[in-house]
């Protein structure tokens, strides 16, 4: 019931100062639609998930075109990529686990601090930026250069204290101890592992494992690179909506009643669309009974004509996903 009348609150006043995506969002209206549109938490104990390993990310942009609209995904920093080639006017990112919404604060706060690309991925990596690196130069030389840069703890130390800082005092989110924790053990894990961070961490699996380098450097079949850190328009496009309180993490189960219905319902609020929705594998995890709330939620989505379904390792119309995914089967 809290989160019914958070939402038709948080509804009732965007509704009443504008009828479009706002061009920038406060603090204040940032967490409140974050906590309005949220879940309660539940786990993912397959992974840690910290980030991707999906080698076909690259690929899939390249079907992608700039379309404005509302964009919504799930997980860690493929999200960026997506939403850096479709340029939406906001993005959400819904994922079960609380430790997502706070690893999107994480990439939030270093966003927002970072000149530029070397320069977000050094304090990402808590390694020192090497001599002459420059901010027009290549994904591949950029992480060519830090891997060979080893860890620095002084660095982990600083960029820790200024993540808080951003967070906490910059911001003003009221996020708790356990929260704090988790984000600093996300940027000690790229601080222990650097360019070479996997989704799969220690565990040793028969399993696609692609480096954070390979998933940023990774080109499509025409030989382009298509991350986030590809290029400088690419990253200033993603810091740019983040600096405007424009990506917003979610807390929701993609089974469950709430947290998709609830983004569909703030995009009629502001008269706007959802142009494309990243699902990734998660279909792949849900039993019968959660795939059908799935499709149902999916179908109630204020969606474009033209809007896209991405999958880990394919694009393809939200309306075809919708004819194989109908509500009414299992």
């Amino acid at each position: 019931m809290r989160f019914v009348v958070l939402l038709s609150a948080v509804l009732a006043v965007s509704a009443c100062q504008r009828a479009t995506p706002p061009a920038t969002m406060s603090d204040q209206e940032f967490w409140r639609l974050s906590e309005a549109l949220s879940e309660p938490p539940g786990t993912f104990s397959l992974s840690d998930n910290l980030v991707s390993n999906e080698p076909h990310v690259a690929d899939n942009a390249r079907w992608l075109r700039p379309s404005g609209g509302i964009y919504v995904g799930v997980g860690p920093e493929q999200n960026f990529s997506y939403i850096a080639t479709l340029r939406p006017a906001i993005a959400f990112i819904i994922d079960i686990r609380r430790e997502n919404r706070n690893l999107h604060l994480l990439y939030k706060a270093l966003f927002e601090v970072s000149a530029d690309r070397p320069d977000f991925v050094s304090r990402l990596l808590s390694r020192p930026r090497p001599p002459e690196l420059h901010g027009d130069a290549s994904v591949d030389e950029i992480f060519a250069r830090y891997d060979a840069v080893a860890p620095s703890p002084g660095q982990f130390t600083r960029t820790a204290m200024l993540v808080r800082e951003r967070l906490l005092t910059t911001h003003g989110l009221p996020l708790s101890q356990s929260d704090l924790e988790w984000i600093e053990r996300v940027l000690k894990a790229f601080y222990t592992d650097g360019p070479n961070m996997q989704f799969w961490g220690a565990r040793a699996v028969d399993a696609v494992r692609p480096s954070y380098r390979q998933l940023m450097t990774a080109r499509d079949t025409t030989g382009q690179t298509r991350s986030f850190l590809s290029s400088d328009e690419a990253f200033r496009f993603v810091k740019d909506l983040q600096t405007r309180n424009l990506i917003v993490p979610v807390i929701g189960d993609f089974g469950g009643p709430g947290a998709i219905r609830r983004v569909g319902e703030y995009a009629r609020a502001h008269r706007e669309q959802i142009h494309a929705f990243y699902g990734s594998n998660v279909g792949v995890y849900l039993n019968a009974q959660q795939m059908r709330a799935f499709c149902s939620s999916l179908a109630t989505l204020p969606a474009a004509s033209g809007a896209w379904f991405i999958e880990s390792d394919g694009v393809r119309p939200l309306t075809a996903k919708l004819r194989s995914c109908s509500p009414g089967k299992p």
